[in-house]
């Protein structure tokens, strides 16, 4: 899915992550997709070299309150691949998913 031209990704769509053992990663967000009453959102890692990665990162949103919301690792396989096709079918003249 790696787009070969070089671009500057808006500072708005950069997402900064941190995991569990207070590592951050960046992201590109792409979308948010819902499926079955649950929001799941697209982000795709961009390493310290500012090169984006070939796979996207599919994480279930869960509000924390009105302000705050975490993303949450999905373990169903089935489901991020619904989630994925969803994304696909919407950006299929955007992205090359070979």
């Amino acid at each position: 899915m790696a787009n070969e031209e070089k671009f500057e990704i808006p500072e708005e769509q950069i997402i900064v992550l941190e995991d569990d053992l207070g590592n951050e990663q960046q992201f590109e967000f792409l979308d948010v997709v819902e499926y079955e009453n649950d929001e799941y959102i697209v982000l795709l890692p961009i390493d310290e070299n500012g090169e984006e990665g070939d796979e996207v990162v599919i994480l279930k949103i869960e509000s924390v309150d009105d302000e705050n919301e975490n993303y949450v690792g999905i373990d169903d396989e089935e489901l991020i691949v619904k989630i994925f096709d969803i994304f696909k079918s919407r950006y299929s003249d955007e992205f090359d998913f070979e």
